[in-house]
């Protein structure tokens, strides 16, 4: 291995890199569970169309963008330099670790954070309007961003000196600006604000949570190369905050309902992960705890806001991700040790400046990703369509044909193969049952 390169740091980044991939298939899994039966396949789709085609976006100008250098030194955007990595080779390093990795790992950040968004608009968006707005969306939205806060030439890193080492703003606030964005273009469902969706299998979202909370490790750890010390500390402070967190969201559901679901486990967990993306090693583990409880705490008020709203934000990406990245900016500037940056929050003996750096960092990407989701989901619905006309689902239905396959198994068997009076018995049968299970599935 060349010299340069730190052996450790370099594994510790492969293994990261890895673990935040495994993050968009356990938020396929997440959201799959979360929505009715019918909509499970297509909510799946989403989340792996995200790993497609923003894999090959970020090869081809994405990383370049990025990470490259610096265009006019503006801190706007970067040089097509190395599109479709040219001239990074087993040699290129950044920092002590290997530039290719490097890529990888940011790479998985934005396939999660476009990811993300696909709960705001679940069971109503169609397949092309969706793969049109991922690659738009990456391309306009999150590398720019990217480049502004996680390059060290980026003007929110140098010129506004906000701390957001793992996407406090560029993953979880961005995507939850661009989930209240893309809920208002789509519009409303039908049955909105009248009958809640209701996670039609538990089991599959807690495999979905086990996923994600695994990956968050290689999330919020593995953007500290700096040190055994940082790495570690992001590590730890990022289980007390999943953990406190859902016990805030259960605290806050039993005040308001005298009752605690494990659906209600599972979202305060992730509100406490998200809190820690800003600087989860910049901060005590009795302060990671703090903010992970009243994350999960106010986030279980948040995502009721969209009902006095009016924006049918399905999955509750404004409320868990928006709030959350915006709750963790803005903790950090309060109580941020300043032992890997140097910044100290308020309440360790720095001034308000963090907390006003935090503050622009969060208004400016917000705004940013919200009008900008906006205008390009105006026209990907204008050009190729992004809301599905009526209640049609143009995906395949889970289970549909496995179903009619079995109940046909099943009156062959009671009533003989190959009659053609059993035969048009059976499919009376079939549609009979098929019009209960609807109607179940529908209460």
């Amino acid at each position: 291995m060349n010299h340069l390169f730190d052996s450790g740091n370099t594994a510790w980044l492969m293994m990261a890199a890895a673990m935040v991939l495994l993050m968009a298939p356990g938020l396929a899994f997440f959201y799959g569970g979360m929505v009715r039966t019918s909509q499970i396949i297509a909510m799946l789709k989403m989340c792996f169309v995200c790993l497609a085609a923003v894999t090959l976006i970020w090869w081809a100008v994405g990383y370049t963008l990025a990470f490259g250098p610096d265009a006019a030194g503006l801190g706007m955007i970067g040089t097509l330099d190395h599109a479709f990595l040219r001239g990074i080779g087993l040699n290129s390093a950044t920092g002590d670790v290997p530039t290719v990795i490097h890529s990888v790992f940011h790479m998985s950040f934005a396939i999660v954070t476009v990811a993300l968004i696909s709960g705001s608009v679940a069971g109503r968006a169609t397949m092309r309007g969706w793969t049109a707005f991922v690659c738009a969306w990456t391309l306009l939205v999150y590398v720019p961003m990217a480049h502004w806060v996680f390059d060290t030439d980026g003007w929110v890193a140098k010129q506004v000196g906000a701390v957001d080492f793992s996407g406090g703003t560029v993953v979880e606030l961005s995507s939850g600006a661009a989930g209240l964005a893309l809920a208002i273009v789509a519009g409303k469902r039908e049955d909105f604000e009248r009958r809640p969706i209701r996670p039609h299998n538990l089991p599959l979202v807690v495999i979905g949570l086990a996923l994600l909370w695994f990956g968050w490790f290689g999330f919020n750890a593995g953007s500290y190369l700096s040190g055994p010390g940082s790495t570690t500390m992001a590590f730890v402070n990022t289980q007390f905050a999943a953990g406190a967190a859902m016990s805030g969201w259960a605290a806050t559901s039993y005040w308001r309902t005298r009752r605690v679901t494990l659906l209600d486990m599972c979202m305060g967990a992730v509100t406490g992960m998200v809190a820690m993306t800003p600087a989860a090693a910049d901060l005590t583990p009795v302060w990671a705890t703090v903010i992970g409880f009243l994350a999960g705490l106010s986030c279980a008020f948040a995502i009721s806001w969209k009902y006095r709203l009016g924006v049918d934000d399905t999955l509750d990406v404004v409320g868990i991700h928006g709030w959350g990245g915006l709750f963790g900016m803005l903790m950090t500037g309060l109580a941020a040790t300043g032992a890997v940056t140097g910044k100290k929050g308020l309440f360790y003996g720095g001034s308000w400046t963090l907390l006003g750096n935090q503050l622009v960092a969060v208004l400016a990407l917000g705004l940013f990703s919200f009008v900008m989701t906006a205008v390009i989901g105006k026209v990907v619905d204008l050009t190729v369509g992004l809301r599905q006309p009526g209640s049609i689902v143009e995906h395949e239905q889970a289970y549909d044909t496995d179903v009619a396959s079995q109940l046909q198994d099943v009156t062959d068997a009671l009533g003989g193969a190959g009659r053609a009076a059993d035969r048009s018995d059976a499919g009376q049968l079939i549609d009979q049952l098929r019009t209960l299970l609807a109607a179940r599935e529908d209460h």
